[in-house]
């Protein structure tokens, strides 16, 4: 399912024995662009402390409640390694963080998720290969702080991200939403990550290698309709880029072992 990254923001999350809080933001890395962590707004539980939810520790996404399941306990969840609330996550706190919990790191390897067990949609196992096993740092952003970094086509700024479109099975972000208000009153486009050409981070930029007039032809993006496999084919279809359900079945992995 996709689901849109401010539609997800305040979904409770609901534990094995309780609910923790509610989604608050999101990390990603920025080669991947697929979400790390959730981070919990947890009220005056564990206070001081970022509380980071992996999706590996997911069970569900249910919409009409408005909540997420997790596969912790609450007394997990505290005794995991605490990260400061206004400290960056670390390296070091990645891997004591998934060493706590015993689950493979996501670096540890060139696919979104590493060598993280998992079945694809045509329920083979997929191997591990040689190439599969090469280490990655990865950068992680925030949801907060992209959103609303402008977008430059490459004659010109285009607009700015409003929200990110995320697959909750492989909780991958699949399309940037743009806003062209500043340039172009009323309407919203569609980007896919993988037509990014680079990101200032430094600048607060988003460069895409599309022109402007490209962009203002393309299918038009209507949060009053549902996003739909035929419109996701018309908009790849425009651009004349493969469709992602039809790339490497990786891209298609469920995480499903720990549930």
């Amino acid at each position: 399912m996709l689901i849109k990254a401010k539609t997800l923001k305040g979904y409770k999350l609901d534990s094995k024995d309780g609910e923790i809080g509610k989604v608050k933001e999101f990390y990603f890395d920025d080669k991947h662009w697929t979400i790390r962590y959730l981070v919990a707004d947890t009220g005056n539980w564990l206070t001081g402390r970022q509380v980071l939810i992996s999706p590996l520790a997911l069970i569900s996404v249910n919409k009409e409640d408005e909540l997420i399941g997790i596969n912790l306990t609450k007394k997990q969840i505290e005794n995991s390694p605490s990260l400061d609330s206004d400290k960056p996550v670390s390296k070091q706190f990645e891997v004591d963080y998934h060493g706590y919990y015993e689950w493979p790191s996501y670096w540890n390897g060139s696919d979104i998720w590493g060598d993280y067990p998992f079945i694809v949609h045509d329920n083979r196992e997929r191997k591990v290969t040689a190439q599969n096993k090469k280490k990655w740092d990865p950068n992680l952003r925030s949801s907060n702080f992209v959103t609303g970094q402008k977008i430059e086509a490459t004659d010109g700024e285009l607009g700015h991200v409003d929200d990110f479109i995320i697959d909750d099975e492989t909780w991958t972000i699949r399309y940037l939403i743009i806003n062209t208000a500043s340039w172009w009153a009323g309407k919203k486009v569609l980007v896919s990550p993988k037509w990014i050409d680079h990101v200032s981070w430094d600048d607060l930029k988003v460069f895409v290698n599309l022109s402007r007039e490209s962009i203002m032809q393309s299918p038009e993006y209507s949060e009053e309709n549902l996003l739909t496999r035929d419109y996701e084919n018309q908009l790849h279809r425009y651009y004349n880029r493969d469709v992602y359900w039809k790339q490497d079945p990786t891209e298609r992995q469920i995480l499903t072992d720990n549930k």
